[in-house]
């Protein structure tokens, strides 16, 4: 049985301030239900998330500004910060952390600057909307072997396919180059290629 996270749940203390903070970040407004007095759901997506994020008026008793840690997966850190800022997030500058593997609690062992190889997984950067809830981006590129089924591709946006053809595309330059001929079936490589990044098997060479 499949089991995908469809919600997550965000403790706000002011519904409207947090639904203009989500949407000016360019995240779908799904909707917006107030049935009864005193109880009030958003609902927002960001932008190719299979997950949505709701708040709103008694649908948690969490504290306002307790979600931490809420991770978002983008596949370029820095254009992300530099898109965060221009729509008022108010992100961290870029880090990596001293262990190398994930990043410790809170600005604990933060170093500045992307992972040095740009590794995937490597590059984090924060946020926090109105009330202090916590939101974490990792840079992920390359996922790591049985992290998705190799017989299944999906693209969550028309953004993140074109992301992945960019790097196939200087992927398969290099491969034009090594061989020092031009690849007739270059739509083949491409597709093998594609799948290899998602599924985290062997690229073609």
């Amino acid at each position: 049985m499949d089991m995908k996270l469809e919600v997550v749940v965000v403790p706000v203390s002011d519904v409207d301030r947090a639904k203009d903070f989500y949407t000016a970040l360019g995240w779908r407004l799904d909707a917006d239900l107030a049935p009864e007095d005193g109880f009030r759901v958003v609902q927002v997506t960001p932008p190719g998330s299979p997950a949505s994020v709701i708040f709103g008026t008694s649908v948690t008793g969490q504290a306002a500004g307790s979600a931490q840690g809420l991770h978002l997966v983008v596949d370029d850190i820095e254009a992300a910060h530099d898109e965060l800022a221009k729509h008022g997030a108010e992100p961290s500058e870029v880090f990596h952390d001293a262990g190398g593997i994930f990043h410790h609690e809170g600005t604990d062992a933060r170093v500045p600057g992307p992972e040095p190889r740009r590794g995937s997984y490597g590059s984090f950067l924060s946020f926090s909307d109105p009330d202090g809830n916590g939101w974490v981006l990792q840079e992920v590129t390359t996922r790591l072997p049985g992290r998705l089924d190799p017989a299944v591709t999906g693209f969550a946006s028309a953004d993140d396919l074109a992301s992945a053809l960019r790097r196939v595309a200087a992927a398969h330059g290099e491969h034009e180059a090594r061989t020092g001929a031009e690849d007739p079936d270059w739509p083949d490589w491409y597709a093998r290629y594609l799948v290899s990044e998602q599924a985290g098997t062997e690229p073609p060479t």
